[in-house]
């Protein structure tokens, strides 16, 4: 089963007192690893079971402090490139950085100003551990994650000799619990969360990687570190959606194509940095499902390319997916993959959300493929035709629904002087002919062979074929 979330990150240093292991997590407990170990004593005659090698085969707690700090304290020469060790099940990638301390930091022994002291720490490096049979894209991903929290660490040590500092209090505290009795065994990087700000950091990358995918860190209160795994964020029906196909898919994008935003403007604009620019601001102010790009593009005063590109970038985030404009020209049909459950918290958000409707009963009207013209009623107020827009959003935000599309296939008859049809070869009406519904992989434009949009992108992920 493809699982992309990490097993461990470990922060190392090496440096003029040697090797170091700064900090793991998740991080052993040793009563338990102690007990466990004696608990699973067994004859050196029977046989490995799959479920004995499916209890080891997610964990790195057999690698011990000392063996983890050689391993992945690496030389001078690999910093500033990709490190990837395979070890039996484990797998472990990193970007050792050198710490290129200015010249200004050096203590002069005729100056009796204060100065800062020249570090110890000559390189470190955070690695994550992943399983030895990770995707290549979850490699390079994760690759990339290290290398953008390397850069910040770099950059606070030069500034202010953040890491450290950060690494005397966490070498500080591991030597305060080596002191302790034996008899009281406890895991030194417990300890060390309440007290290091750089600890709880990697933490909540870790955390995040295991649950959203989406790692917004600030080193030292003061640099932002974001970061977006794809894996976690785009499913379609369960599976996870490559990387390479995410990309061809923001290479489809068209003039004539919608962008849907998946939270409110106000969560939206919340969750962008102080620094972001402005052209997403007001692109986000601007969206709406009834407008395509090309429209966007003019009422929010922007180049056409540039609405491509922050689109594109709200996408990825998966914060957006793009969908044709709203009309009531539009076939809407129940998603296969919708959850139809009475009571399911997707049920008690519509309810609160448009009060004196229910989540199943609105369904139910789209159990067959119906078109929004075929909800207008021309006695109504324009607020209820206005409300039933904002539901219909609800359900394409909430991937509840999916559009249908009808395609015209020309089939030209073969001359006479064409050979005819192999027998084995099935006749192309059988092929492309009928009425059908299907959910192909890739979603094409204006006809069955043109640029191809993953589902990850659009809520319209199904075709209607006729002959």
């Amino acid at each position: 089963m493809f699982n992309p979330e990490p097993i461990s990150v470990i922060l190392v240093s090496s440096g003029s007192r040697g090797n170091k292991l700064l900090f793991r997590y998740p991080f052993q407990r040793v009563a338990e690893c102690t007990s466990s170990l004696a608990a699973k004593q067994r004859s050196p005659y029977a046989l490995n079971t799959a479920g004995d090698v499916l209890e080891d085969q997610d964990g790195d707690s057999r690698f011990s402090d000392i063996i983890l700090a050689t391993i992945l304290a690496t030389k001078s020469d690999m910093c500033g490139k990709k490190f990837e060790l395979k070890i039996d099940n484990v797998r472990f990638v990193g970007h050792p950085t050198l710490l290129q301390h200015p010249h200004i930091i050096q203590v002069s022994k005729t100056d009796p100003s204060p100065k800062r002291e020249m570090p110890t720490m000559i390189l470190f490096s955070v690695v994550f551990a992943l399983r030895a049979n990770a995707d290549p894209s979850v490699i390079s991903c994760m690759h990339n994650l290290s290398r953008r929290i390397a850069i910040a660490l770099q950059h606070e040590e030069r500034r202010c000799q953040y890491l450290t500092r950060e690494a005397k209090l966490m070498l500080a505290v591991q030597d305060e619990i080596t002191t302790m009795t034996e008899s009281d065994p406890q895991s030194p990087f417990r300890q060390i969360l309440p007290k290091c700000k750089l600890a709880r950091d990697l933490k909540e990358a870790y955390d995040s990687l295991c649950t959203t995918g989406v790692v917004r860190l600030h080193i030292n209160n003061w640099l932002e570190v974001s970061f977006c795994l794809p894996h976690k964020i785009h499913r379609t029906g369960g599976n996870h959606i490559p990387p390479e196909a995410l990309e061809r898919s923001l290479k489809a994008i068209r003039p004539y194509h919608a962008l849907l935003l998946l939270d409110s403007e106000k969560a939206l604009l919340s969750q962008l940095p102080l620094d972001c620019s402005p052209a997403m601001v007001r692109l986000i102010k601007t969206c709406s499902a009834v407008k395509n790009l090309q429209q966007l593009a003019q009422d929010a005063d922007l180049a056409l390319l540039q609405i491509f590109q922050i689109a594109a970038h709200l996408v990825y985030w998966g914060k957006a997916i793009i969908i044709y404009p709203l009309c009531e020209n539009n076939v809407y049909m129940l998603s296969p993959h919708a959850n139809i459950c009475l009571y399911s918290p997707l049920a008690e958000q519509f309810a609160q959300q448009f009060p004196g409707h229910d989540l199943p009963s609105m369904l139910a009207k789209f159990s067959l493929p119906v078109s929004l013209a075929e909800f207008r009623n021309p006695l109504e107020a324009p607020v209820q035709e206005a409300q039933l827009i904002q539901m219909v959003v609800w359900m394409l935000q909430h991937r509840l629904l999916i559009q249908l599309h009808t395609y015209v296939c020309l089939l030209v008859p073969p001359s006479e002087d064409e050979p005819g049809l192999r027998d084995e070869d099935p006749p192309l009406a059988a092929r492309v002919g009928g009425r059908s519904l299907s959910t192909p992989s890739a979603l094409s434009f204006g006809s069955p062979s043109t640029s191809p949009l993953s589902p990850l992108l659009s809520v319209q992920n199904a075709t209607k074929c006729w002959r």
